[in-house]
């Protein structure tokens, strides 16, 4: 079953540690989207020049909740980490590159360190799946094989 091999994980238990990471700071900035909107979320699309920044940052908060959640928990961990890879390459590309071109490496480098961590944390868990301390893992021993 496809559901199955999506949600499949050996890794171990420490990986619960990198889903917290993960998924407890895209939850976080998903909700100060809304409830800063003018530092974190509307002002800051429109400030950095993104399109249609009143619809965009609150379709990015919904889904930094949704897949923060989902991360957190360690449900259908590789699908969730699908749209945080997507919002950080937009995120480095849109507001790390310029000062990359404009100020260089190093300060670059430190602008970008939550970022880069956010995107390899997501890559990981993409490659690993949820960990042993997952709902993943969990359904996978509730159900039965359906070979």
């Amino acid at each position: 079953m496809f559901l199955r091999k999506i949600v499949a994980t050996n890794a171990p238990t420490s990986i619960l540690l990198i889903r917290l990471m993960v998924g407890l700071v895209f939850l976080s900035e998903g909700i100060q989207k809304f409830l800063f909107p003018d530092a974190v979320g509307v002002g800051r699309f429109t400030k950095i020049g993104l399109p249609a920044p009143e619809f965009l940052a609150y379709f990015v908060a919904v889904f930094e909740i949704t897949s923060g959640s989902l991360i957190a928990t360690g449900l259908l961990t590789r699908l969730a980490v699908i749209p945080t890879i997507t919002i950080m390459l937009v995120a480095i590309a849109s507001t790390k590159i310029p000062i990359l071109m404009s100020d260089g490496f190093w300060k670059m480098a430190h602008e970008a360190r939550t970022d880069w961590s956010m995107l390899l944390g997501s890559l990981f868990l993409l490659i690993v799946g949820g960990g042993r301390c997952s709902l993943d893992a969990w359904f996978i021993r509730q159900k039965p094989d359906d070979h």
